[in-house]
């Protein structure tokens, strides 16, 4: 088998974790093909609220490690917000204690307990990564076009008939079929854009266990409004009553969100599973599977930290 057909990989999915895990590799020297049903902005990364914080994601033994890899790469890119979408910004995680997470959140740069001017009860504050997916979805592919990537749009129903001799399956959701994994399931989420009326500092607040959260997330295109957990529904229409009652809920903490003008609905599916699956699987022809997918509602916040995981497994696959 000649060089260039032996060193090059095909990335299968264009979300946030199928960009980020060919930019790792492309800027390595691997030669990398993204395939993807869709365009970068047509994906589900693109609606998400991108906030980074391991949310709903297992397992958790690992998702720390993973999630502050990530942490660390998105504050060297909150030096250029305009370019890569992202920014460090301040807020509230409600209803939370530093006690109740894992050893992850006491090495998060200056997590502490809000006080009292900030949250009226148990709540975290930080600094933290907030992202423009419409801004860092581009960037990412451009990024990895740079690096000698190419972006091709194509559909698939079969994993192993992809033609490389490794092959990295960053399909999320999709991954139900193509794989086929019966564990993954959508997780609907809901969100409302409005005008923003002001305010500079997001907040949240979620029961992991609960279908309903309160979150709002400063954007420059407006301010982001949710959301909704449903678990098992793959309607992607937006429902007028639970719009509704996210504005509701954000305006009982900040109440100008009541009169601010609705400028978009959003619904995506989360790819959610058990557990992460990120392993290497070798097919009877000999040649290699990378699985990465499966990231919930924390794509985002682990992207680069599976990222390098998936590219030791795919370097593995190579030797």
């Amino acid at each position: 088998m000649e060089s260039g057909v032996r060193d090059e990989v095909i990335v299968v999915g264009g979300g946030v974790i199928g960009l980020t895990t060919a930019v790792v590799l492309a800027e390595s020297g691997v030669r990398v093909r993204v395939w993807t049903r869709d365009g970068v902005e047509l994906t589900t990364s693109a609606v998400a609220g991108a906030l980074w914080w391991p949310y709903r994601i297992e397992p958790e033994a690992l998702v720390g490690e993973w999630a502050l890899q990530s942490l660390g790469v998105y504050e060297e890119l909150a030096a250029r917000p305009e370019e890569t979408g992202v920014r460090m910004v301040e807020g509230v995680q409600g209803g939370t204690r530093l006690d109740e997470l894992g050893p992850w959140a006491r090495r998060v740069p200056g997590l502490r307990a809000a006080r009292a001017g900030e949250y009226g009860g148990d709540g975290l504050w930080g600094r933290l990564p907030l992202i423009d997916m419409s801004a860092h979805l581009p960037w990412l592919r451009d990024r990895f076009l740079r690096a000698g990537g190419t972006v091709e749009e194509v559909s698939i129903t079969d994993l192993t008939g992809v033609p490389a001799p490794v092959v990295v399956n960053c399909t999320g959701l999709a991954s139900l079929d193509l794989v086929p994994d019966p564990s993954m399931r959508p997780v609907r989420g809901q969100l409302v854009v409005v005008e923003n009326p002001g305010i500079t500092t997001w907040f949240t607040a979620a029961e992991h266990a609960s279908d309903t959260s309160t979150y709002f997330f400063p954007q420059p295109f407006g301010l982001i409004l949710g959301g909704t957990a449903d678990d098992d529904v793959w309607s992607t229409e937006p429902d007028p009553a639970t719009a509704e009652a996210i504005v509701a809920r954000c305006a009982a903490v900040r109440p100008e969100i009541a009169t601010a003008r609705v400028l978009a609905h959003r619904v995506g599916l989360r790819p959610a599973r058990p557990a992460v699956r990120l392993e290497r699987q070798v097919l009877p022809d000999g040649r290699v599977l990378v699985h990465n997918y499966g990231h919930g509602g924390a794509g985002i916040t682990v992207a680069w930290g599976c990222a390098r995981e998936a590219a030791d497994l795919v370097r593995t696959g190579r030797d």
